[in-house]
């Protein structure tokens, strides 16, 4: 395992100083999954969830947290993101949500994406709790980070 990027000399944390790094065109995506109930899968189908249309606000709910991401996790940049796209939909046995983000900056928005993801899904737990209470969340994971030079 390599060096700690966000630890200084003396053990502390820091936020990594990037002002030196060229600007880049960043890319990460993200995948995640709440596994639910096959009755609250039909709920959402049909828009019979009491608080509203459970995909397109987990959706809306994801693409905010992206843009949050700097006030929620300490240590990371505040980014101009030129994109962040969030998608649910149902599968099998829940739903799964996927976020792209991109920005040109000198560094990556894989925490973006990944927060995007996790609000997402966090939201369809709040949406859906009054009517299931076996839901599971999981499987959140980085799928893909680029960085290409512009």
């Amino acid at each position: 395992m390599g060096k700690l990027s966000h630890i200084n000399e003396k053990g502390k944390a820091e936020m990594v100083d990037v002002g030196g790094k060229p600007d880049q065109l960043r890319q990460a995506i993200a995948r995640g999954f709440i596994k639910l109930q096959p009755q609250t899968l039909k709920l959402i189908e049909e828009n019979k969830i009491k608080k509203g249309d459970v995909l397109t606000v987990a959706e809306i709910a994801g693409i905010q947290a992206a843009k949050q991401c700097p006030a929620l996790i300490p240590l990371c940049h505040t980014l101009m993101l030129n994109k962040v796209k969030v998608e649910c939909k149902l599968v099998g046995n829940g739903v799964v949500a996927n976020s792209l983000v991109r920005c040109t900056g000198k560094t990556g928005v894989e925490m973006e994406a990944l927060t995007a993801v996790s609000v997402a899904l966090l939201t369809v737990y709040d949406m859906c709790k009054a009517v299931d209470k076996n839901m599971e969340l999981g499987e959140i994971k980085l799928l893909e980070k680029t960085k290409t030079d512009i």
